[in-house]
């Protein structure tokens, strides 16, 4: 690391050197002849005139030592302590410090979800709200610091260049999926909770804003020094980093038991045992999900996060939910689904809506094919460090795994049919008024929950 050691004193010289123009005479300096003594004396006094001093050794002495020892260096080798791992291919254990917040975060998942809505329920009215109105306190802040229309002005300024590139398009659809929710399941979990005549327009409004997820960001020390940074220049820094942190707890805390509760609806719904003994699956839900953490909190924390973050979710998210769209809006039927709604609201869906939900499959679909097209098959470079080759193999079976079961069910939808193969396809894709639709369910809601009554082999199922 010799540059940086080097780098550091030679920039304050040459600044220092700044302050007197090596073309000005020596006489302009002080009227002494130009000799070696006479010429010191001069800079020396033209340097005290025009810069203050430092009152000790020690003040310059901490001032560096507080420059190089600055909260990325805390955050790195304190916090993270990345130098006890290598790379990808050695985390270098799990932190244990790290491990006993994590226990602590899943004991507060557990008691949010144990009891289903009627535990979560309460507690979503905090970690919920909190977040926004943290965010409010700290825009209207943020607006009245110095500088902040420069800020705003560069976030409204778009740049259309940008739109050339078929990867910011994608990165805009995974963004639409992270800020609003489809595609993971857990809107499907959280609405199932709800009355079969439950209108979803009413609450919309005070809503709208509200987002399932809050995207994270490739490196997470945007987060935990860049934003601390700016905020310790702010009075009161020590309130404003308080809220600040209060909020990313309340985020992630509700985020994850939203995720969670997503994989808990779907095995409760299957299973009368599960779901009499809930709180033990839970339970045991939430130890399964706690060890599966550990990579993330090991000392190679910091290789996992971004491989998770390239490889888990966008490509597998945009094939779900265009899966999902084409089975819905083209193989089922706008019309159908219409009926559906009518069931449920009492009323048909806007034109704009039917228009929407028509076009939308082939949309999702080109963004799929521009990400498929432009996935990199090369290993993840991250600053200095490239992953190895294996993890490329990694990631894209992880891709693959996550998506396996739509072709795979499809695979036994067939098979469990009779008839020809052609017969069997035309079956398969032809919905089952009986079964899917909720229109014949209207009259007995509760059909819908109790999974025993339905079909197990020609059933629908979301995941």
């Amino acid at each position: 690391m010799p540059l940086p050691v080097i780098d550091k004193p030679l920039t304050l010289t040459v600044s220092n050197s700044h302050s007197i123009d090596p073309n000005e005479p020596i006489a302009a300096l002080g009227g002494l002849t130009p000799t070696k003594e006479g010429r010191v004396a001069a800079l020396r006094r033209r340097s005290s005139m025009v810069r203050d001093k430092w009152a000790t050794k020690m003040e310059f002495l901490l001032a560096v030592v507080g420059y190089a020892v600055d909260l990325g260096n805390i955050w790195r080798y304190n916090v993270l302590e990345v130098q006890k791992s290598t790379g990808f291919d050695d985390l270098g254990g799990v932190k244990t410090s790290m491990a006993v917040c994590l226990l602590a975060v899943f004991t507060m998942v557990y008691f949010a979800l144990w009891k289903g809505p009627q535990s979560s329920g309460k507690i979503v009215w905090v970690t919920a709200t909190a977040p926004y109105v943290i965010l409010s306190i700290l825009l209207v802040r943020g607006l009245l610091l110095p500088g902040a229309q420069n800020g705003l002005y560069y976030y409204i300024t778009p740049d259309f260049e940008k739109l050339k590139d078929p990867a910011v398009w994608s990165a805009a659809a995974t963004q639409i999926f992270f800020s609003l929710g489809p595609g993971f399941g857990v809107l499907l979990a959280l609405s199932s909770y709800n009355d079969f005549n439950n209108n979803c327009y009413r609450p919309f409004i005070p809503f709208e804003w509200l987002p399932f997820q809050v995207v994270g960001e490739h490196d997470a020390s945007l987060i935990f020094i860049v934003y601390p940074q700016a905020l310790a220049t702010m009075d009161y820094s020590c309130f404003w980093s308080l809220i600040f942190f209060i909020m990313l707890i309340t985020l992630g805390i509700d985020s994850t038991f939203a995720g969670i509760e997503a994989f808990i609806t779907g095995f409760c719904d299957e299973s009368r045992f599960l779901t009499k003994n809930r709180k033990w699956f839970v339970l045991v839900i939430c130890i399964i999900y706690y060890f599966l953490s550990f990579p993330a909190i090991s000392y190679g924390g910091q290789f996992v996060i971004p491989f998770l973050d390239e490889y888990g979710v966008s490509l597998s998210v945009l094939f779900i939910v265009t899966c999902e769209m084409i089975a819905v809006c083209w193989f089922y039927g706008i019309d159908q689904f219409s009926k559906d709604i009518r069931a449920m609201l009492g009323f048909y869906p806007g034109i704009y809506w039917r228009v929407c939900w028509t076009c939308s499959p082939v949309f999702i679909s080109l963004i799929f094919l521009m990400t498929v097209y432009n996935s990199s098959f090369k290993p993840i470079q991250m600053a200095s460090y490239t992953f190895p080759w294996w993890s490329v193999i990694l990631g894209w079976f992880l891709r693959l795994i996550s998506v396996l079961a739509i072709p795979g069910f499809a695979i036994i939808y067939l098979l469990s049919g009779s008839g020809s193969i052609s017969e069997r396809f035309r079956w398969a894709i032809t919905p089952q008024q009986r079964r899917n639709s909720a229109t014949s369910l209207a009259a007995d809601p509760t059909q819908i929950i109790d999974s025993s009554l339905l079909d197990p082999v020609h059933t629908l199922t979301p995941v």
